[in-house]
């Protein structure tokens, strides 16, 4: 029953059951804590979340959520959870994101109703595009109907924040508080998923927030424990095996899906003698300078990656959706016949046709079709491809170091010579390597030239979020750390652009002792933009503005921030990261980078791509594709 003289005292007695057992089932197990309780649905969603160790917040509280933040206020005071306030509600979706993608953390994100959660919901994206599962909670309408709620959606009809969430990832709204089981359950498979993890959104109408329900604790589901599924018989791994064998030249395309899947990459790519194309998020999936490893290949990729993609007679695409900047807008494979998929989602298994799919985990099909080749010998009669694609490799290093090498050059708008980008980009990229940091890229033209100049040797040394493309990901990303048990420094490259879409991690870095770096490669320009426009029609429009800011004067009026100057050259670069890094706390560094006419300012891009002008020809050679 309630205890009315303190009515939180039942609230704090059960945080403290659940820290001192160690957990809900052993606190169920030893009798410190009811099975059956009386408690709100606030309360009940944090038990619930706990029991499938979600434990940590990122929140904007507001009218929309004064309840789950009172009760979130008892179980942090007692150690059962822990809740960071930011000041964006983007920002802390993204921190979300990389807490899950960096470390496997689960987390919530708590906003208020309306353009809070509008905010969060957009941040969303991220997560959904790259299949990273993040519980989002947002405040609701109230459910008696008694008219508009301040920041509701003004139009008479129920639920529609319900509808627009259901669109982008599952969602659950609780207009009954008993649903809370349901609710939950499907939470945990959409969050934890194996192959298509996303975002799970649970609507809180403000007025069932507080109302009071019986709950089943041991009833709550826990988080799912699923089995690794994969072919049950072997008549399509032999027939997969026998088309590795008989082709002369093969193309493995490792997809996001292959992050963490190195050892088994590497197992069939030796196995089969295929050349591997990785896609921009799956940098270091093979050891960069493996002999199959042809780097990224796309609608920007590379000299090498472009050209197995282009020259193969057989692809063989793992863990990959097919998106248009990682195979060209379906053009990628001008001569390939036939297509083996091995990826668990079945759509994205049959995207191409004349395919053999490989329904399952990526580890288990891999290794069991890496065996399968060895004692095919299957690579044997590759020798003359894996020779051409040695070629390839050797003049797309050999083209990379001549932007590398290149010299300051005269910028028109800082009326100086500045570094390059790509020279910028791999002297910070260098130094990450050297301190062993995990590196977040940004969109924009410092993500595109970024995941062709990492020189990873494994999964999770580097995330780029291409599946969204979010502007200020990569900064935001940086609050991850403050939540994570076992943070690891990271530095988040971005433009200025990017920057200023998320300028608030300055504030909640310092508030929540970040230590990590950003480094702001500033052209004054939207360039990725620019480029495109330049190379599709002649001339570039409303991608820049004339407005100087002084970055290091921005970020040193933040009290807690180190802001250094990285110079114009390589060694000044050098030195300023070297100084950031010593810094016990969120250090930037600017880095002004060349941009204008001069091909040594990017790397270029080797592939296609349906937009704009492009689109009368791409769509022309996709029609005559026969995959």
């Amino acid at each position: 029953m309630l205890n009315q003289s303190d009515p939180t005292a039942d609230v704090r007695a059960r945080a403290r059951a659940v820290v001192a057992a160690g957990g809900i089932e052993q606190a169920l197990a030893n009798g410190t804590l009811p099975k059956m309780i009386e408690t709100t649905l606030s309360e009940a969603l944090v038990l619930g979340l706990l029991k499938q160790g979600v434990r940590k917040y990122f929140a904007i509280f507001g009218h929309g959520s004064t309840d789950l933040g009172n009760v979130l206020r008892i179980y942090e005071e007692e150690g059962a959870t822990r809740t960071i306030n930011c000041r964006n509600e983007v920002e802390m979706a993204h921190a979300a994101t990389a807490l899950r993608w960096q470390y496997g953390e689960l987390a919530a994100v708590v906003t208020s109703i309306g353009p809070g959660a509008m905010q969060a919901f957009a941040g969303s994206l991220a997560a959904a595009s790259n299949g990273v599962g993040v519980y989002h909670i947002y405040g609701d309408e109230t459910t008696f109907g008694e008219g508009y709620n301040m920041q509701q959606v003004p139009k008479e009809e129920q639920g529609a924040f319900g509808r627009m969430t259901a669109i982008l990832g599952g969602s659950y709204v609780l207009h009954t508080p008993e649903a809370i089981r349901d609710a939950l359950r499907r939470g945990a498979l959409a969050v934890n998923h194996p192959y298509k993890a996303g975002p799970f959104y649970l609507l809180l109408p403000l007025n069932t927030q507080p109302a009071r329900l019986k709950v089943n604790l041991a009833g709550l589901p826990a988080r799912p424990a699923l089995s690794k599924m994969a072919p049950a018989d072997d008549a399509a791994l032999d027939e997969a095996a026998a088309m590795i064998a008989k082709a002369g030249s093969i193309v493995i395309k490792a997809g996001g899906g292959t992050r963490g899947y190195d050892a088994a990459l590497r197992h069939l790519a030796e196995a089969s003698g295929g050349a591997v194309a990785l896609s921009p998020g799956s940098t270091g999936v093979l050891p960069d300078a493996h002999a199959q490893n042809m780097h990224v290949g796309g609608s920007k990729g590379s000299i090498s990656g472009n050209y197995v993609m282009a020259e193969a007679d057989l692809l063989i695409a793992i863990g990959s959706r097919a998106v248009c900047q990682a195979d060209c807008s379906g053009i990628g494979y001008k001569k390939a016949k036939a297509v083996i998929n091995i990826n668990g989602d079945l759509n994205d298994a049959l995207h191409y046709n004349n395919t053999v799919a490989l329904t399952g985990d990526i580890g288990v099909i891999a290794g069991r079709l890496a065996a399968k080749c060895e004692a095919l010998n299957a690579k044997e009669n590759k020798g003359a491809w894996l020779t051409a694609c040695a070629a390839k490799k050797a003049e797309w290093a050999a083209f990379k170091r001549q932007r590398f090498d290149c010299p300051p050059l005269l910028d028109d708008v800082w009326g100086r010579p500045v570094l390059a980008q790509p020279a910028a980009i791999k002297i910070v990229a260098d130094f990450a390597k050297s301190m062993d940091a995990a590196k977040f890229f940004d969109a924009g033209d410092v993500q595109a030239n970024g995941f062709q100049i990492v020189e990873d040797d494994r999964s999770g040394d580097t995330f780029t979020e291409t599946g969204a493309s979010y502007m200020g990901f990569a900064t935001s990303a940086l609050l991850a750390s403050a939540m994570a048990e076992t943070p690891r420094y990271s530095i988040a490259f971005t433009g200025d652009g990017s920057f200023m879409m998320n300028p608030q991690v300055l504030i909640d870095a310092v508030e929540h002792k970040v230590r990590g770096m950003i480094v702001i490669f500033d052209n004054r320009r939207m360039a990725a933009i620019s480029g495109l426009q330049l190379a599709q029609y002649g001339i570039e429009f409303k991608t820049n503005d004339r407005v100087a800011v002084d970055y290091v004067q921005m970020a040193s009026a933040v009290s807690g921030v180190l802001a250094v100057s990285g110079g114009d050259g390589a060694a000044t670069l050098r030195a300023a990261l070297k100084a950031a890094h010593v810094y016990d706390g969120l250090s930037v560094v600017h880095v002004p980078v060349y941009s204008g006419a001069d091909e040594r300012g990017g790397l270029g891009a080797f592939g296609q791509w349906n937009v704009g002008n492009w689109c009368e020809d791409v769509q022309d050679a996709w029609i005559k594709q026969d995959l």
